[in-house]
């Protein structure tokens, strides 16, 4: 598996407190635009996909993602991880994990397939969720992508 060089501490955020999913997908992009991943723009994009379809893959997960028309607005590929330990509502299912991310030139579908494959046991997504400090959610998320 190729790793994921865009997974950094800094894009990670432990310990969320409750919020929407909404709430959740602006916080995620703001922080895709403050790492300089993608432009303001893109945010919006977030909110148009999950109108058209929701983002949520199972296991506790949410991927939001940009529409076909906020690509143009990616300056970057870019992941940012929210942990909730309490999980979220997201569109009817509960989100522990919610991974905004944008892939430059369709490298989102190479991440999505990633994140999909790797979080697709369910032991290793309930260990990454009671994980205690950002640090071990981090090292786990880096040894999943490794």
């Amino acid at each position: 598996m190729q790793k994921l060089t865009m997974l950094n501490e800094d894009n990670v955020f432990f310990g969320m407190t409750q919020m929407t999913k909404e709430e959740a997908i602006k916080f995620a992009g703001e922080h895709l635009v403050k790492q300089g991943y993608v432009k303001d723009a893109y945010v919006q994009g977030m909110l148009e996909r999950e109108k058209i379809t929701n983002t949520y893959i199972g296991n506790g997960i949410g991927i939001p993602h940009g529409t076909d028309n906020a690509k143009k607005e990616i300056l970057q590929s870019g992941i940012v991880i929210l942990h909730f330990k309490n999980g979220i509502d997201y569109g009817g299912e509960t989100a522990h994990l919610v991974m905004g991310i944008a892939g430059k030139n369709n490298e989102h579908l190479d991440i999505l397939s990633k994140i999909a494959i790797a979080l697709s046991d369910e032991d290793e997504v309930k260990k990454i969720v009671n994980s205690s400090t950002k640090e071990e959610l981090y090292s786990y998320l880096d040894e999943i992508n490794n």
